[in-house]
């Protein structure tokens, strides 16, 4: 892909065959300049729309009409292409539906280069884009899909007149929603069977000789079968060719953080300095902390000391709820003086970490408190290490005995380590909620921890709460991907003042050297 400070219009030949119909299967790469900062909107819309797939895939049915209806708001409201037109020449050649094919098109791309890095990362892209794919193709007219089917080479057997006469009281008793009097009225498909174990599995076709007999609306599932190996396919290659990307210093820190990218609520500017005391932290600790901060809160308070890893993800959330810089300073060393740490080893060895954290020290760099993304794939918790998502790092049967001692019912607790096996970590955090909180739907999507303090306070004030106002602007972990380039190469040039990144035994050696 290339990039530079203006966008060129693509010619009208590939700008046909690109877009001239409303879905594709992302087999030409784009061919023209896009700029860094449509290459990062793009990039954090397309990541939008599929964080919203999986959790509707996991809230409801899947292709369910109410599933149906919050994905299309969705995917209308980030401007992507949805519901097209039967007859589509009408409109391919129009700019605003060109311009949604457009961006479909070059974020898929943008996404498969930060995605294709790691097993997990593929896994979780591949799945949320053939949700989408599904949704997108079952949308389709009739002629449209035939049309697609052509388009793509995927040309399958027709079954004949003669043989579905034959056949004719099989296929009714084996293929779902079709009647003695629809099958001479549509047409079946013969295809060999291991193209559709979905529907051999759940008993929804005729099979005969290692063939299995389609009919035309079930054709969905072999055109995801191609899609889903196609896509994997191209990802292997995508991840064959990230050294050549990598040495380009303005993608690699954009692509590294969009793999680890958070796209809610900014949680980073203090609009609630001051409205919560010190003495409220432990009743808040367990009415209104999501379960990472409730840990190493009771971790703190049992041992009076956290490792680095834990002073920054609960230091940080503290601050993201109102904490002062003043009022840190003297929870944190009101703590750690009930240990093995006196006043003033805290004021040499831990207070300037504190104010880092502030942007009083160092770059000056103003922390925003952890995502949820962050703390599930930055660095797991070794032993001693009480920070990560217990969803994410805990044995299952040690979140099982957590879970229990917080009261969590024996069906809830079911639910939570079922979605913890599907690996649907925030999900399972906010199963977590809706059980601690008597609610059966939180009405958001988890994405923050501080987000979870907030509408937690918000359910148990009956809404009269300390939330902060929410016109504030959305954006990244960082500023901008620009931004954290800069911060990228900055920490690199001098890893010694970013303390968010540094062990324990790096910050002591740190402090002795200044």
């Amino acid at each position: 892909m290339q990039f530079g400070s203006r966008r060129k219009k693509l010619n009208t030949d590939i700008q046909t065959e690109l877009y001239g119909h409303p879905l594709q299967f992302y087999g030409q790469p784009p061919l023209e300049n896009i700029s860094l900062t449509e290459f990062e909107t793009f990039a954090v819309e397309r990541l939008k729309l599929l964080k919203t797939i999986e959790n509707l895939g996991v809230s409801y049915v899947k292709q369910s009409e109410q599933y149906s209806q919050k994905l299309q708001s969705e995917i209308k409201n980030l401007n992507f292409p949805y519901r097209p037109e039967a007859d589509d020449r009408k409109i391919q050649t129009g700019p605003t539906e060109y311009e949604k094919r457009r961006k479909d098109h070059i974020s898929h791309f943008i996404l498969r280069l930060a995605y294709c890095q790691t097993e997990d990362l593929r896994r979780w892209f591949i799945q949320q884009e053939v949700d989408l794919f599904r949704y997108r193709f079952n949308h389709l007219h009739p002629t449209q899909k035939l049309e697609f089917l052509h388009k793509n080479s995927l040309q399958y057997d027709t079954v004949s007149a003669e043989e579905k006469v034959i056949l004719k009281d099989k296929l009714v008793n084996s293929s779902y929603a079709v009647s003695g009097i629809t099958v001479e009225g549509q047409d079946f498909y013969k295809v060999p069977f291991q193209d559709a174990l979905d529907l051999v599995r759940t008993r929804k076709v005729y099979l005969k000789a290692g063939y299995v007999y389609i009919p035309h609306q079930d054709i969905v599932t072999i055109v995801l079968n191609d899609f889903r190996t196609r896509l994997s396919k191209a990802l292997a290659l995508t991840a064959r060719s990230l050294p050549a990307v990598h040495s380009d210093e303005r993608l690699q820190p954009l692509l590294n953080h969009l793999s680890h990218a958070y796209v809610g609520q900014d949680y980073s500017i203090q609009k609630n300095v001051g409205k919560i005391s010190l003495e409220q932290i432990d009743s808040l600790s367990v009415k209104s902390f999501p379960l990472c901060m409730r840990q190493l809160h009771q971790s703190l308070r049992e041992n009076h000391h956290l490792r680095h890893g834990g002073r920054m993800q609960y230091g940080l959330f503290l601050k993201g709820i109102g904490l002062s810089l003043e009022q840190a300073m003297q929870f944190w060393r009101s703590e750690f003086v009930k240990g093995k740490v006196d006043a003033d080893k805290f004021d040499k060895a831990y207070a300037y970490s504190i104010r880092h954290m502030f942007g009083k020290e160092g770059k000056r760099t103003d922390y925003t408190p952890y995502s949820c993304i962050k703390v599930i794939l930055s660095n797991a918790p070794s032993q001693g290490d009480h920070h990560g998502c217990p969803f994410r790092h805990s044995d299952p049967e040690l979140l099982k005995q957590k879970l229990q001692v917080y009261k969590v019912s024996p069906s809830g607790i079911s639910q939570i380590l079922e979605l913890v096996k599907g690996m649907h970590y925030q999900l399972a955090c906010q199963k977590y909620f809706e059980l601690t909180h008597n609610i059966e739907d939180s009405n958001f999507s988890l994405s923050h921890p501080n987000q979870y303090f907030v509408e937690s306070q918000r359910i148990l004030s009956g809404g009269k709460d300390i939330k902060r106002e929410m016109d504030t602007p959305k954006r990244s972990q960082e500023n901008s991907a620009a931004k954290g380039s800069n911060t990228t190469h900055e920490a690199a040039a001098n890893p010694s003042q970013d303390l968010a990144d540094m062990t324990d035994e790096q910050i002591d050696s740190f402090f002795q050297d200044a």
